[in-house]
């Protein structure tokens, strides 16, 4: 018998959801030309993948092509973004209905099923919601929903009560616990896991680690450090700083859209006024900063010493325009027109030749110009497999609010 806590959660999800078509059908107006031209975009990356698909080695997933080595780059299952092209694969099926592109997402779900047991990762949430989650809401079974519990319990040994988080990384000292912003994306498969089954440990934690986040994450502007380190014994902060930051005290960009995404995401599964009020903090740093290009294509650093000639993070835009179409939805007049046009901003952007590669080019992938980790000279100006998950999945929403009008 499904749990109390279970039917109020199943209870504010459709209250959200009828919020979200409520807002989409009275405050949203879509650019037309543009939305015209959403369809196909979807066509044209669906035709990027299948380049992509006869690039990519046996047995492995893409990862990155670096236009000046002219070199694709593949990954293990094991890696972090290997959920990225499942999940990206879904999407433009479920726009394009391409039979090629359903097959190619069933032959590396196989691939990546393995990863439910991974308890080595924090980043289970990208690498098995945004892939089996997505077919899961496409095509329903109880086998799929098993594969995304298992995930969800392999990620919740990763949780320290003492700290209230999840770790992410491991550190030579036995005693710390690192922490990193990227960590809150992955709180939407422990959200699903209570959904379907009633076990409120898993929201629990999900809470547990968005609210010790938000303490002590987050400065006094509201951008936020990328890692934070803790005592794993007594959950005391012994040090904040960066990994792929310009510095310690530096907003990394694609941080500040894990941030925002994050908050957002656990507003919509929990209707905590606090999360909302978050993510709408985070908003305003990224939109209202200095250092934001008129593209609205963010440099890979808002504190990046070489700015205007910085290097762009298609990624850290793509995550964005996501987050800010469901913001959007949830947020009073003036602050949502705000959001929704900043959104189709970024997408305009995206959508236009300096940032999406021509056709047959780019190893497949369908965006270029994003950074990956710039201090250590790795992945820099690159096409990247979230850069187009998230770009095509806020397509997708783009489209399905224009679509509720």
């Amino acid at each position: 018998m499904r749990s109390s806590f279970y039917r109020l959660l199943l209870a504010s999800g459709m209250i959200s959801l009828l919020a979200f078509q409520s807002s989409a059908q009275t405050r949203f107006s879509a650019d037309k030309k543009f939305l015209k031209q959403i369809g196909g975009e979807f066509i044209n990356a669906g035709s990027q993948y299948k380049v992509m698909m006869k690039e990519l080695p046996a047995g492995k997933f893409p990862r990155n092509y670096d236009p000046a080595a002219k070199k694709f780059e593949a990954s293990g299952p094991g890696w972090w973004c290997s959920g990225f092209y499942p999940g990206t694969l879904l999407y433009l099926w479920e726009q394009t209905k391409d039979k090629q592109l359903w097959n190619e997402s069933q032959r590396i779900l196989g691939l990546l099923k393995s990863q439910q047991f991974n308890t080595g990762t924090h980043d289970l949430g990208f690498m098995m919601y945004c892939s089996f989650g997505n077919l899961q809401r496409l095509q329903p079974a109880d086998s799929t929903k098993d594969v995304l519990v298992k995930s969800a319990a392999s990620l919740s040994t990763r949780f320290n009560p003492a700290v209230g988080c999840i770790k992410s990384w491991n550190s030579p000292d036995s005693s710390e616990f690192l922490v990193i912003i990227d960590n809150m994306m992955n709180l939407e498969l422990l959200f699903y896991a209570t959904k379907v089954t009633g076990d409120s440990s898993f929201y629990k934690i999900a809470v547990t680690h968005a609210n010790t986040t938000m303490q002590h994450h987050f400065r006094n502007d509201n951008s936020s450090y990328h890692v934070v380190n803790y005592n794993k014994h007594t959950g005391e902060v012994i040090q904040r700083r960066t990994a792929q930051g310009y510095a310690d005290e530096s907003a990394w960009a694609r941080g500040q859209a894990w941030g925002l995404y994050g908050y957002t995401m656990t507003y919509r599964e929990t209707k905590d006024l606090r999360y909302l009020q978050m993510a709408e903090k985070i908003a305003a740093f990224m939109l209202d900063h200095p250092n934001l290009p008129a593209d609205m294509v963010p440099y890979w650093d808002y504190n990046a010493p070489d700015i205007p000639n910085a290097p762009r993070d298609a990624s850290a835009g793509a995550v964005m325009a996501a987050a800010l179409l469901e913001l959007c939805t949830y947020a009073d007049d003036a602050a949502a027109k705000k959001y929704y046009a900043a959104a189709e901003r970024i997408l305009k952007s995206l959508s236009a030749p300096v940032y999406k590669a021509a056709p047959g080019t780019n190893g497949g992938f369908i965006l270029m110009h994003s950074v990956g980790h710039l201090p250590a000279k790795s992945e820099i100006n690159v096409g990247i497999s979230y850069a187009d998950y998230y770009y095509v999945e806020a397509l997708k929403r783009y489209k399905e609010m224009a679509g509720r009008k």
